[in-house]
């Protein structure tokens, strides 16, 4: 090989070395800037299953000494027809599962009135990712939705301790 061409040769090679480092340096900026898409829960009742965005979606920061929430809210329940007697079953994406969580149960009386149960991630084995919701717990109650909610533990000014939800998803069942 002429030295011309090895001198020519050798600075290709850097050339694309430099062009692939470039490249690399873009993509790996763009996929760290990229909007990771908000977790969705699914639910299956009667033969048919939907996709449930978030309620309401807030990301938690550390401001000096509080914490500070940056709030979405679609405030889209997911319609899902659950007849009396058959169970709601709920998928829970991995994020959801091993957060502390908080599941609301919307019950109505035969006159209306509504009567709600609660449930939380602690009436279940750790990393739970599926649960089921009896449609149906007692002969005169009816389900007529059900929340999912992740919740920070906040105190007020005189140091009771209570749940705020920070992220929601809702499931209309009648």
């Amino acid at each position: 090989m002429k030295p011309s061409t090895r001198k020519f040769a050798v600075l290709a090679a850097v050339a694309l070395i430099v062009v692939i480092a470039a490249v690399a340096g873009i993509v790996a900026t763009a996929v760290h800037r990229a909007h990771r898409a908000d977790p969705q829960l699914t639910a299956y009742a009667h033969g048919r299953t939907v996709t449930v965005p978030p309620y309401r979606y807030c990301t938690v920061q550390e401001e000096g000494q509080r914490l500070a929430l940056s709030c979405r809210q679609s405030g889209v329940t997911a319609p899902l027809a659950t007849p009396a007697g058959y169970p709601l079953q709920l998928s829970l994406p991995r994020q959801v599962a091993d957060a502390p969580w908080v599941m609301v149960q919307e019950y109505a009386l035969p006159d209306g009135t509504a009567v709600q149960h609660l449930a939380s991630y602690r009436d279940y084995p750790a990393g739970t990712m599926a649960v089921t919701v009896n449609s149906r717990p007692q002969h005169d109650l009816r389900l007529v939705g059900v929340e999912i909610q992740l919740v920070l533990p906040v105190r007020d000014e005189t140091g009771a301790e209570s749940y705020a939800p920070y992220q929601v998803w809702s499931i209309a069942t009648a």
